[in-house]
């Protein structure tokens, strides 16, 4: 069931902690505010958004963060887990220049779905990435 992205009020952007030590992220934050790629389905109306990473292999911090976040939320702005809504950015879900997908994807949204957050993979969408990706250079995911 596609989630209705209009009752949303926090997104999380988590992003490959391998991969953020050399990337500042910027094309995945263009594409926020372009509202492309990933981000295409996004209303235009901002809503509030962190960038974190999922803490290092195998992800496991991932938990702990989201779990604070989702009671700090709750506390400080009366945000529930209901509004708010995890993007795994494309370091993590596409085979790209970083590195092929993340080994633990499946780990990770088990995490999340543990915590009962609705989920979204990828984040950018590069015209030079779906071109090696066309031809087999770089292996295709959902």
């Amino acid at each position: 069931m596609p989630t209705d992205l209009k009752d949303k009020k926090y997104l999380v952007i988590v992003q490959c902690h391998i991969v953020k030590e050399k990337c500042p992220g910027h094309l995945c934050e263009k594409a926020y505010h372009d509202r492309s790629g990933g981000f295409a389905e996004y209303p235009a109306d901002d809503i509030r958004k962190i960038n974190i990473t999922c803490g290092g292999c195998c992800g496991r911090a991932l938990h702990r963060k989201l779990s604070l976040l989702l009671r700090t939320l709750a506390k400080k702005d009366k945000i529930t887990k209901d509004q708010v809504i995890v993007q795994l950015s494309s370091c993590i879900t596409q085979d790209n220049f970083h590195a092929p997908p993340c080994p633990h994807i499946e780990y990770l949204t088990t995490l999340i779905d543990r915590l009962g957050l609705d989920y979204r993979k990828d984040t950018v969408i590069s015209a030079s990435a779906e071109k090696r990706r066309a031809c087999g250079t770089w292996a295709k995911t959902d």
